[in-house]
């Protein structure tokens, strides 16, 4: 799915705040996709992503909480979004043996360069246009701890800058750089150690 589209959501708000049980719904359908595609990439299961799109958009229904703009609705859906979702109990196809220690996320010695402060290489575009790549971008976030996990989707994937990453997931700035920064470097590396290995030998 695609990062959100702030003028989809501006929409939805515009229908949300109209008062018309028939805007309501057009704006709980827009809305609905959005949640969908943020619940099948912190969840893995499209299960646990529909269960997920549907108590957050009944909140969302019951409540009809009045956002002052675009910005407000962001933080309060991906935020009620992050917390069903983590309560889903359904395994993922993508989830590791294991999940990683913060040891394990620790840059290593010689990994201090410009190359790690940069922009993660690979787009969720690019990803799902090479299936085997993309299910190795899946293991490798899903092997993240949540909290790293969270921070790299709602930053890369959805687009949400650093001051809503730190409100959505209840931290600082600092806590969302510093988890951001482990994060690309270990599915960076996950992803180098693929391409590069041989052509025909297993992972």
């Amino acid at each position: 799915m695609p990062a959100r589209d702030p003028t989809r959501v501006e929409q939805a708000l515009d229908w949300l705040q109209s008062g018309s049980p028939a805007d309501a719904e057009r704006a709980l359908a827009v809305l609905q996709d959005a949640v969908f595609g943020f619940g099948m990439k912190v969840c893995g299961n499209p299960a646990d992503a529909e269960d997920t799109a549907q108590e957050t958009l009944l909140r969302l229904a019951r409540s009809f909480k009045k956002f002052p703009n675009t910005r407000a609705l962001s933080v309060w859906l991906y935020k009620v979004a992050r917390s069903q979702c983590l309560m889903g109990r359904r395994k993922s196809k993508f989830a590791p043996q294991h999940m990683l220690s913060l040891d394990e996320l620790m840059p290593s010695q010689g990994q201090h360069g410009d190359s790690e402060t940069k922009s993660w290489a690979i787009t969720p575009e690019e990803a799902v246009l090479q299936g085997e790549l993309r299910d190795r971008l899946e293991t490798a976030i899903h092997a993240l701890p949540k909290g790293y996990r969270l921070v790299l989707i709602l930053r890369e994937m959805e687009g949400l800058d650093t001051r809503e990453v730190a409100e959505v997931m209840d931290v600082s700035e600092a806590t969302v750089k510093m988890r951001l920064h482990r994060a690309r470097v270990f599915v960076r590396n996950e992803l180098d150690k693929y391409l590069r290995r041989p052509r025909g030998n297993p992972a």
